[in-house]
């Protein structure tokens, strides 16, 4: 039996990996893959299957560089392997 919330995060990486590339859908995104307390403390831009992130300040581009390891691969199962590379953060 799988728990539930597995099968609800397969579905909507499905989902969201169905859309077309835009803005919007590499913000919605980074806000599934972060939770909603970084996403609003970060920007963030899908450049030549680069996620670069822009951080409010240096504080909080730390806390993304020691999560650098759990946050590109969730992006990686939300928008696909072959679209996003690498995590690149800025303060």
């Amino acid at each position: 039996m799988l728990p539930v919330q597995t099968i609800a995060t397969t579905v909507l990486a499905e989902v969201i990996r169905r859309q077309p590339s835009s803005p919007a859908r590499t913000s919605f995104a980074w806000t599934v893959a972060v939770g909603p307390a970084l996403a609003r403390v970060t920007t963030v831009e899908l450049r030549n299957r680069n996620m670069i992130v822009s951080a409010r300040d240096v504080r909080w581009a730390r806390e993304l560089e020691r999560a650098r390891d759990t946050i590109l691969p969730r992006l990686q199962m939300l928008l696909g392997r072959d679209t996003v590379k690498g995590l690149y953060i800025n303060a």
